[in-house]
Parts: C-alpha cells; structure tokens; sequence
C-alpha cells in the first residue's frame, strides 16, 4: 500500500490570496482535506474534484470533533495510504494546535511536513492599517492568547510582566474574555487611556474594526455585537489606523455581490470585484460547452471564404471557431476575403488575437446595432453567424429583411450551470447584496435554481445589476427590479455601473 503523508498548512488570516505557493500545492495535491472555521472556503475550490473534504468546525462554542478525534482522523486517513492535507486558519504552530497534531502523527508513525502560514496577528492589523511596531511609537510586541485551555488551575500569563512589558499586545480569540483582559492589564499598570482596537474577520471583505481605550474598549464592543473571530491590538500604535486605513477604504468595500457567469468566465469579473474590496460568490448560473454534432459547424466552415461577412457575437463563439478550425487543419485564411464583424471589444480583442482583423464593431454591443449600422440593401451578401444555441432571432431576422442570406450555426451552448449551493444559502440568509447577470440566460437559469420559492420575493432587497437592457428585460420579465444597467455592454462597463450606484 502506499504510504501517506500529512502536510499541516496555514491557510493565513482569511484573504484567499495571502496562501503561501507551497500552501496552494498542498491544497491541489491533496486526497483528503481536513479544514477548520476560520479557512476561507474560497481555498476548497482549488483542490481536485476527486478531493475528499471534512470540515472539522472548531470554532468558539462549536466543536464540530474535539481535538483527539481530529487527530484520529487524520492518522486513520493517512494510514489508508493518502495524501492528507490538515488546513488551519493563520500559522499551524500560533495557537493553531499544529504542534498538538504534530506530535500525535510522530507518536504513530506518520510522515508530515509543516506548510507555515501568514499568521493573523501580523496580517490583519496590516489590513486594519495598523503596524505592529513603528519607531516613534514602540519597539516591541507579544503575541498571546485571549482565550486558554479552560481545564487549566491557573492562567499561565504573568499579567504584571505582560501588562508594561511590550508597545503593543496583540490578544488572540480574546473577544469573550475582554472584559478580564482590561481589567488585568489595568490593575497592573497599563495605562487606562491606551489605545485598543478590535478587528474582526481581518482581511476579508466583511472586515470589522472597533476603536477605543482599555476605560472605553468593552462598552464599544458590546455596542457594535462585535463577535469572534477576532484579535485584539493595546498600543499607541492603534492611532496610526486613522492616517493609515486603506483596506476598509475600498470602493466596493463589504458587498458580498453573486457572480453568475459561467465557472471559467467569472474568475475575471470575480477579480474586478475582489480588488475593489468586495467578496465576490461565484454561483455558475451557465456552463459553456461544445455543440454535440460539429457536421453543420464544419460544413460551414470548410466554405468560410464563400461569405460576405461573417458575424461573431462573443469572445466564446469566436473560441469555438477558431478551436474547431484547428480539428479541420484549417486556420484564419478559411475566411478568405470575408469581412469580419464583432460585437463588443472583448470579442473584436480575441479576433485579432487570433489574427483576424475586425472589419466592423458596431457602436452598441447588441444585435440590433450590427443590422442598423450595415448597408440598408444587403441582397444577396452572405453572412454566417457562429453562435449559441440559444442566442436571440432578432440579429439573422433583422439582416434577412434588408435582404441577406443569412447561415445561422451552432457554434457552442449554454447550457445550465452547476451553481452553488452556499451561494444559494447566502441568498436564503439574506446575505448577498448585490446579484450581476450578464446575459439573459444567467437570468434564466439562476431563477430555476432558486426552485419553487418565491424569487421576487426571495430578491426583494437585493440589488440587481445587468450588463445590458437586454439582460435587463429578461431580468424585468422574470419580476425582478433591476437597479444597474451598464452603459456599455461589457464586464468593465458593468464594474463602473457598480461604482457609481454604490458611491
């Protein structure tokens, strides 16, 4: 049998990015994955589908398994011959317990290596736009737990050491135990009037950040529901956040907003969204695949320098043509002297990428601009349109009554897409705030994922934004009040339609 292998890997503070590349190949290498509370669930997508996933809670007051049976399981799993990978919020050896699971895999005889992460006491003040130390305000800084093994006789902090020791402490899942921890570091000496701050969910969108003094601090929590997780900063150095927040700054800030392109066309409108400080959820409404019989497709195609004009409507039909061009041995001078329309940037900039140049790009990414902008007589040119299987009548219908001979092919489908069911969860929690359609079949498809609830309802206060009025119709036609309509027809143009609904 082979034999298995556990890499205990932090997974850092909570930003998806802030995973170590060694960390990340953990994850993708992985036959099992063993994950806790504060590991960001955006990190299981990148391990395989084949991957085995256990989710182990420990989270304040909820303990999915105690720790020994973690350790159980994670020695049962490895023994069966697997690659295991142990993922835990922050640095495994930073009150993470890895060294617990690191001595219980030696004691049976398992092999492991420690992946070490970006630990939460140093990222998420950063992302507050707090430094831990800064030369005109300290020049040291502890790191200690807010919340100890309760089975313990006594505390092993010595609070009259610790109290004046450092410039700045830095209190781990302390939130529960803040009134104590003040009421220490007061009674042995710290001044009163020393800065504290509470930051919860650090480096993640829904950020939170509560300022006071060790007099003020625990009345401020209690007023803002402040829950764990989270760290607790004491120190002057609590009063740089002011000159440098930056993080909670962000435009888009803590919108939760619900991508629904297809699973390999999100990730670019998920970045946009991301670096402007929102969390988006990707929830594939479509999915894009291949036409079932290429025989129409190829048939058009080996005639490709018989057409006039030939009309791609997205960067997906042209993909398709090009990839199938390929299967026949054939490339861009198929085309011939054909003129090349595109409707979008987006579709004319894979165009030429593939070395077609765009003869056309109308002035409106629609159907309707394409028939408005050409000749009004077209009879007897030829136009071929590579597109969806579901794609609208109204481009080959407008072109056909100003005369044209128009050969309407599939080119790829848009079939339903495979969704998310914590997306859908987020929905029923009324925790998403903003919903992005970019076609008319996202609009369609995400509806019938929604089941037999009552979607207008369901969606009520949720924002709608579309990439254009048709989408939008389709969006009204369903019940749904559309808030955004992007002014030009693509991901950029719906991104700058947020920022100026949001602002």
């Amino acid at each position: 049998m082979k034999k298995g292998k556990v890499f205990l890997v932090g997974a850092g503070p909570g930003d998806p990015k802030l995973i170590t590349v060694k960390g990340l190949e953990a994850i993708k290498d992985a036959d099992v994955l063993i994950y806790d509370y504060l590991a960001n669930p955006q990190l299981l997508t990148e391990a395989s589908e084949e991957v085995e996933l256990i989710y182990v809670g420990k989270k304040a007051g909820d303990h999915t398994y105690s720790q020994g049976k973690i350790n159980d399981i994670i020695v049962q799993k490895a023994k069966e011959g697997k690659v295991i990978t142990r993922l835990k919020g922050g640095d495994p050896f930073i009150f993470g317990r890895g060294g617990e699971e690191a001595e219980y895999l030696r004691e049976h005889g398992v092999e492991f290596e420690i992946v070490p992460g970006i630990t939460s006491p140093i990222a998420v003040p950063a992302y507050a736009g707090i430094p831990l130390t800064h030369r005109d305000f300290n020049s040291s800084v502890a790191f200690v737990t807010g919340h100890e093994d309760p089975t313990k006789d006594e505390s092993n902090i010595d609070w009259e050491k610790l109290s004046t020791a450092t410039g700045t402490i830095v209190f781990l899942m302390g939130v529960g135990n803040l009134p104590n921890i003040v009421k220490q570091l007061k009674k042995h000496g710290r001044d009163p009037e020393t800065s504290v701050a509470l930051i919860r969910w650090g480096t993640r969108p829904e950020q939170e950040t509560v300022v006071g003094n060790l007099n003020t601090i625990v009345k401020k929590v209690k007023e803002a529901e402040l829950k764990p997780p989270a760290i607790t900063l004491v120190g002057d150095v609590v009063e740089l956040r002011e000159r440098l927040q930056w993080f909670d700054n962000k435009d888009l800030f803590g919108k939760r907003i619900l991508v629904t392109r297809s699973r390999k066309q999100a990730s670019r409108l998920s970045k946009k969204l991301y670096e402007l400080g929102a969390d988006p959820v990707e929830c594939p409404a479509i999915k894009i695949v291949p036409p079932e019989d290429f025989k129409s497709l190829d048939k058009k195609l080996l005639k490709a320098d018989e057409y006039d004009w030939v009309v791609f409507t997205s960067v997906n039909g042209v993909k398709g043509v090009i990839n199938r061009l390929k299967e026949l041995n054939k490339d861009v001078r198929a085309f011939g002297n054909a003129k090349i329309c595109a409707i979008g940037s987006k579709t004319a900039e894979e165009l030429e990428k593939s070395g077609l140049k765009v003869d056309y790009v109308p002035e409106k990414y629609v159907a309707e601009s394409i028939v408005e902008g050409l000749d009004e007589d077209l009879s007897n040119q030829k136009f071929l349109l590579p597109r969806a299987n579901i794609a609208r009548d109204a481009l080959p219908a407008g072109l056909k009554e100003k005369g044209a001979k128009v050969d309407n092919v599939v080119a790829y489908k848009t079939i339903t897409g495979e969704g998310n069911k914590e997306a859908l969860k987020l929905i029923n929690e009324e925790e998403v705030d903003i919903i992005t359609f970019t076609s008319s079949s996202t609009v369609r498809n995400f509806v019938k994922m929604l089941g037999d609830r009552d979607h207008e309802e369901l969606l009520a206060d949720v924002t709608i934004a579309c990439i254009g009025p048709i989408t939008a119709d389709t969006a009204g036609d369903l019940g749904l009040d559309v808030d955004i309509i992007a002014e030009e027809y693509t991901i950029d143009g719906l991104v700058d339609a947020l920022l100026k609904y949001v602002k």
